[in-house]
C-alpha cells in the first residue's frame, strides 16, 4: 500500500536518516522503499535511481552543514571563527556520519555549482580574511583546512584515536591552535 505525501525531498530526508543509521553506501531506492513500505517502482516518479537519491542526500547534507557553519561563524573573526568553523565540521560528522559522508559525494559540475558547496568555499575564504592571505595562498589555506578537518574527522570516526592518550578533544584543540598560528604566520612563496 503506497503512502500519500511522498516527495523527492521527503525521500532524501529519509535517505539521510538511513545513511546516519547504516551508512551512506547502503542507501538505495529499494532500502527507502522498504522504509516507507512501498514498492521501489513507486519511488521512481520522485527519484530517477539510487544515484539521484544519493545526490539529493548530498545536497541536503551540504545545505545543513552550510547553515550550521554560517550560524557558527557569524560575528566571529580570527581564531574564534576558525575554531567555530572546525567544530561545526567535527560535530556534524559525529552527529550525522552518513550525511557527512554524503557531503563528499561527487557531484556533476552543474549540480555542484548550484549546491551549497560554493557557500562552504565562500565561508572558508571569509574566515581566512582575518589572516590577510592573498591569492594563491588563500586557496592553499582553504585546501589545508579542508584536508586537516576531513582527515582528523575521518580518522577519529574510524576509531583511530580511541586507544591512546591524550584525549582526542585535547588533540583537536591543539590542532586548531596550530592552524591559527600557521595562518597568522603563513610562509611566503619562495
Amino acid at each position: 500500500m503506497a503512502r500519500a505525501g511522498l516527495t523527492a525531498e521527503r525521500l532524501a530526508r529519509a535517505g539521510a536518516d538511513l545513511a546516519d543509521e547504516v551508512g551512506f553506501d547502503q542507501v538505495t531506492v529499494s532500502a527507502i522503499a522498504r522504509h516507507f513500505d512501498v514498492k521501489a517502482a513507486s519511488l521512481y516518479s520522485h527519484v530517477r535511481n539510487s544515484h539521484d537519491l544519493r545526490t539529493r542526500i548530498a545536497l541536503l547534507a551540504l545545505e545543513e552543514l552550510a547553515d550550521r557553519c554560517a550560524a557558527a561563524i557569524a560575528g566571529r573573526a580570527g581564531k574564534d571563527a576558525l575554531a567555530a568553523f572546525a567544530d561545526v565540521y567535527r560535530d556534524y560528522a559525529r552527529e550525522h556520519p552518513g550525511r557527512y559522508t554524503a557531503a563528499r559525494f561527487p557531484l556533476d559540475p552543474g549540480t555542484a555549482a548550484a549546491s551549497a558547496g560554493p557557500r562552504h568555499a565562500a565561508m572558508s575564504r571569509a574566515l581566512l580574511r582575518g589572516y590577510a592571505l592573498a591569492e594563491p595562498e588563500e586557496t592553499h589555506a582553504v585546501r589545508l583546512l579542508g584536508s586537516v578537518f576531513h582527515g582528523y574527522v575521518s580518522l577519529e570516526s574510524a576509531g583511530g584515536f580511541s586507544h591512546s592518550a591524550p584525549d582526542s578533544q585535547e588533540s583537536w584543540t591543539r590542532i586548531v591552535d596550530a592552524l591559527d598560528a600557521l595562518l597568522r604566520n603563513w610562509p611566503t612563496a619562495t
